[in-house]
Order: structure tokens, then sequence, then C-alpha cells
């Protein structure tokens, strides 16, 4: 049976559309106060609007704006229960010739930008499992069936998500006799905008491998996301890949 986050505080990066945005409802609608971060404005406002959440604009990449994000959260909400690194980008294409102002914004986002984040919040996360009213706190980093699988066309792709499995794993070893959970999300094809920042090319790449597949919802990984985070406290989902039922 799912717990009530009632009392607790959740702060998820990436939050302005897709699994981020969905996973900020699922989180209010548990009980959670949530904050939401992520580059556009209008699109928190609204969110924070529907949801009652706190809108917090801030480019995870940058590491003062990361810790930023998490210390307002704690100062206007008055704690953090559970961090959601869900900010990444996704720039595929083949190695050769690639530009590499692609390569560098998926490693600042989807590596640094983590992060930032993990380590600005992990003195709140680690006093949360010790005072908090579940006395345990959680760290949910958004990953990929790229982290487990590598191919040809996003090699830098699978390299920054196999380097949130790893980091993930280890910190998971640090911490987790202090009741903090560190999970790993690893989605197949998401119904989301992820892919709509790649290179003409890559997108009708993209759209012939995909095409007459169901993929998933940003709503079905939010929904695993917040069952994670609701286990009971002796509870720790560390792993979880998902793939759309057709996908190989």
């Amino acid at each position: 049976m799912a717990e009530s986050l009632d009392g607790t505080v959740a702060l998820v990066t990436g939050a302005s559309s897709g699994i981020g945005e969905a996973t900020a409802r699922a989180l209010a609608a548990a009980g959670a106060s949530v904050a939401i971060a992520a580059r556009r404005a209008d699109r928190l406002r609204t969110l924070a609007d529907e949801v009652g959440a706190l809108p917090i604009e801030a480019d995870v990449s940058d590491q003062e704006q990361a810790s930023s994000a998490v210390e307002r959260t704690v100062s206007e909400l008055g704690r953090l229960d559970t961090l959601i690194n869900n900010a990444g980008v996704m720039l595929l294409g083949q190695i050769v010739d690639a530009p590499l102002e692609e390569w560098q914004r998926m490693i600042d986002v989807n590596v640094a930008g983590l992060l930032y984040c993990a380590h600005a919040a992990l003195p709140h996360l680690l006093r949360a499992a010790d005072d908090g009213p579940r006395q345990v706190a959680d760290v949910v980093n958004v990953s990929s069936v790229a982290g487990r699988v590598a191919r040809q066309g996003s090699g830098v792709y699978n390299l920054t998500k196999h380097g949130v499995g790893a980091f993930s794993d280890a910190l998971r070893k640090e911490v987790t006799r202090s009741h903090v959970r560190v999970s790993v999300v690893e989605p197949g094809a998401v119904e989301t905008e992820l892919a709509g920042h790649n290179r003409p090319e890559v997108l009708e790449g993209l759209r012939q491998r995909f095409s007459g597949m169901e993929r998933m919802h940003a709503e079905d990984i939010a929904e695993i996301i917040a069952f994670i985070v609701t286990r009971p406290r002796h509870v720790a989902v560390n792993e979880v890949l998902v793939r759309p039922t057709e996908q190989e």
C-alpha cells in the first residue's frame, strides 16, 4: 500500500513538461509540497498554479542555479525529503563529425546538472531521513534504457546515462544505511518533447524507428516514480527498467 507524502517536500527538476511535469502532479496528489525547477518560467507558473507548487526558474547545468534551486526549496518550503533528478537532454547522431556543442550540452545537463543537484540536496536529505515525518528520504535519478544498451547513433547520450546508473549505485551504497534511498528509473520510448531538439535528419530517423509503436506516456513514468517514493521505510526500489510493450 502506498504511504502518504503528507508533511514532506519534493524538488522535481525538468518540471516544465513531460515526465517532470507529470511527476510533480503525482507527488502533489500524494500529499507532498512540491518545488518545480526548469528553464521555462511561463510553463512552471502554469503548473504551479494548478498544483500549488513552488516554481523555480533554473538551469541545473549551472552549479550556482542548481544549488540555489535546492536552497530556495528548503528556505521557502521548510525542508527537503525527495529529489527527483529528471532534467535531461537527448541529442542523438553519429559520433563522427558530430557537433561538439551537442555533446557538451548533454554532459552539462545529464551528468553535471544531476551531480550539482544531488550534492546540494544530500545534507538536507540526510537530515530529513533522521528527523522527518517518514524517517526516510529519496533521490530518484531519471535515466533511460540508453543507460543499459548502447546503440549506434546515441553514443554520447549512452555515455551520460550509463554514468547516471553508475553514480546512482555508488551513492546508494554510501547513504542507504542512513535511510536515504537512491533509485534509478530507466524509461524506454516515451511520448514527450525530449526528442524535439534533435537535428532534422535525426528526427526523421527516430520517426522511422518508432513508427507504429505505441509509446509510453509521461504519466506512466510518473506513476512508477510515485510508487518508488511512497514505499515503507524498510523498502528500497533501487532500479526500474520500463519499456513500451512493443519496444525490443
